[in-house]
C-alpha cells in the first residue's frame, strides 16, 4: 500500500492497483495505491478510509481485460460482481448472501472481479455470459468504500482480451492505458 497526497473531504481520493497505473496521473490528486488482488485492495483502501479523513469520492481507475470482442477505450463500471465466489451456493449453505453484485451506476458496463488475471480463452468465454470486462479489484475497494459509507465509481481502461496472450499484452499496453486513464482523470476531475 501507498499512498500519495493527503485525503481530504472535499476531493476524490483516485485508487488503483500498481504505480504503473497510475505513473501518468496529476501530482495534486490524491492516489492509493493498492497492490494487487481483492484483499490487497480491500485492506488498503479500508485503513485509509478508518484513518480519516473520508474523501468525498472513491475513484478506482485501472486496467481491465474486455470479454466481448470489439470491447476497447474506457468504461464506467454500472455493476461489479465477484467471479471467483460462489454466492448461490454459499447462500444454500449459511442462508445468508455473500458477494452479491454491486450496482454502482444508471448504465455502463458489467465488471467481473477475482483473483485470477484471466490469460484463458475458456475462462473469458465462462465469465462473457456474465460480465464484459474482468479485473482484479474494482469488487473489493467498491465493496470497503461502501461499508464505509463513502460513493464509488470505478472507471477500467481496456488492456488486453483476456485471452492467451493477456498477460504479454497487458505489459505491452498498460503505458498507453495509464495516460489514457490520466486524461479520463484531468477531464473529469477538473
Amino acid at each position: 500500500m501507498n499512498l500519495r497526497g493527503t485525503v481530504r473531504a472535499d476531493r476524490p481520493l483516485v485508487v488503483l492497483a500498481v504505480e504503473e497505473e497510475a505513473r501518468y496521473l496529476p501530482p495534486e490528486l490524491p492516489v492509493l495505491l493498492t497492490g494487487m488482488g481483492k484483499v490487497n485492495a480491500a485492506t488498503a483502501l479500508a485503513a485509509v478510509l478508518a484513518a480519516g479523513p473520508r474523501p468525498a469520492l472513491v475513484l478506482n481507475l485501472g486496467t481491465a481485460g474486455a470479454l466481448r470482442p470489439g470491447w476497447t477505450g474506457i468504461h464506467e463500471v454500472a455493476t461489479v460482481l465477484q467471479h471467483d465466489l460462489d454466492t448461490a451456493l454459499l447462500r444454500t449453505l449459511t442462508g445468508q448472501t455473500y458477494g452479491a453484485p454491486l450496482p454502482l451506476a444508471a448504465q455502463g458496463a458489467v465488471l467481473a472481479t477475482g483473483d485470477t488475471f484471466v490469460a484463458d480463452d475458456a475462462a473469458r468465454d465462462r465469465l462473457a455470459q456474465r460480465a464484459d470486462l474482468v479485473d482484479m479489484e474494482g469488487y473489493a475497494i467498491a465493496w470497503a468504500a461502501s461499508q464505509a459509507g463513502v460513493p464509488c465509481r470505478l472507471v477500467k481502461q481496456v488492456s488486453d482480451e483476456a485471452g492467451e496472450g493477456a498477460a504479454r499484452t497487458w505489459r505491452e499496453s498498460v503505458d498507453a492505458c495509464a495516460r489514457d486513464l490520466a486524461e479520463w482523470a484531468g477531464r473529469h476531475l477538473g
